[in-house]
């Protein structure tokens, strides 16, 4: 009878623990928090981090610097971005509805020892640039390595450096929060797209045509 007893006691205070649980939760408010997120300078930043831990939820600054995403009162954002110091913020218990807030990140400066090249004498300089055996004049290049066709070809074909890989990918990641709630077409369905793939194909091929 008394394990009964005990183990019906159990029961009883886990429910207590678990309702009182469930009620601090419930009288946790919902926030919608935006705002913008600039440098030192002023200049909005894009592809700002806004990371609530323990939730599992966050978001990212578009390119305008402009942010936005739902937190319930006593969360703590994580903001992060490469080349900028970790920032966190607490929403307050008295924030309203809407809130609307500025943050500025400040640089995440790395000092790097410093290196010095030194050249003994001058002769050793000289006999260093005449061993390259670098031609002066064209003698030794390839005239077809100059052709306009072959260096505009060059041009169109060289892939992006890691500065506008960088700048690429921090776009498309910025324009995938912005696009995530908006219906996403099949481009292979759209008639239009079908008649303007049909005219490149006939004008390409005039073009090819007209050179012979």
């Amino acid at each position: 009878m008394k394990k009964y007893l005990f183990l019906l006691a159990a029961v009883v205070f886990c429910g207590l623990v678990f309702s009182h649980k469930t009620e601090a939760q419930a009288r946790r408010r919902v926030v919608q928090l935006s705002g913008l997120v600039t440098d030192t300078t002023g200049n909005f930043l894009p592809g700002v981090n806004f990371y609530v831990p323990k939730a599992g939820r966050g978001t990212t600054s578009l390119g305008n610097g402009f942010f936005s995403m739902p937190v319930l009162i006593g969360d703590t954002v994580l903001i992060t971005s490469v080349g900028f110091k970790k920032q966190t913020y607490v929403v307050p218990m008295d924030a309203k509805e809407f809130t609307s807030v500025i943050f500025e990140m400040n640089p995440d400066v790395t000092f790097l020892k410093e290196v010095v090249i030194t050249m003994p004498t001058e002769e050793l300089f000289k006999e260093a640039i005449l061993a390259l055996n670098v031609p002066l004049d064209n003698t030794g290049i390839d005239p077809k390595n100059l052709n306009s066709e072959l260096l505009a070809l060059m041009v169109r074909t060289t892939p992006m450096d890691g500065n506008a890989n960088y700048r690429y990918y921090i776009n498309q990641y910025s324009n995938s929060f912005g696009d995530k709630f908006h219906p996403i077409y099949n481009p292979f369905l759209n008639p239009l797209n079908w008649v303007k793939f049909i005219k490149d194909i006939k004008k390409k091929k005039r073009q090819e045509q007209s050179r012979y």
